[in-house]
């Protein structure tokens, strides 16, 4: 059926909406049940290791407030089954400018769900000049 969204595009764009919907809106803390126990999160260039060390970076950001504005989504399938996405688009954070960021998922399905596996995060501010 013409425009009908493969699998793979409909599991990124729920994975998407869940992540950032729970990220503005939740317990940052809960986030780590998105991920796979093994997961590798690269967060501004430090790896953290692991479903607790994820949800506790996560949950430790210093911010009160945000809100992540989506402006783009891509998604492709990979030779191995797994789902790759790349998120563009711009995050405020309490009363800051809003600033771009990008982002990369891996999704691979475990016991019957699909859990998050990698994670890259940057903001895109290491485009300018210093």
């Amino acid at each position: 059926m013409a425009g009908e969204k493969e699998i793979w595009e409909k599991i990124g764009e729920g994975f998407v909406q869940e992540y950032y919907h729970q990220f503005d809106n939740t317990n940052r803390m809960g986030l780590g049940y998105l991920y796979s126990g093994q997961a590798c999160l690269t967060w501004e260039g430090t790896i953290f290791q692991g479903r607790e060390a994820i949800a506790g970076k996560l949950a430790s950001l210093p911010f009160k407030r945000i809100q992540h504005i989506i402006t783009e989504k891509d998604f492709q399938p990979t030779i191995d089954s797994c789902v790759l996405i790349m998120v563009f688009g711009q995050l405020q954070a309490d009363e800051e400018q809003p600033m771009a960021f990008h982002q990369v998922f891996m999704l691979k399905s475990q016991n019957g769900s699909w859990a998050c596996t990698n994670d890259v995060f940057r903001l895109g501010i290491h485009n300018i000049p210093v």
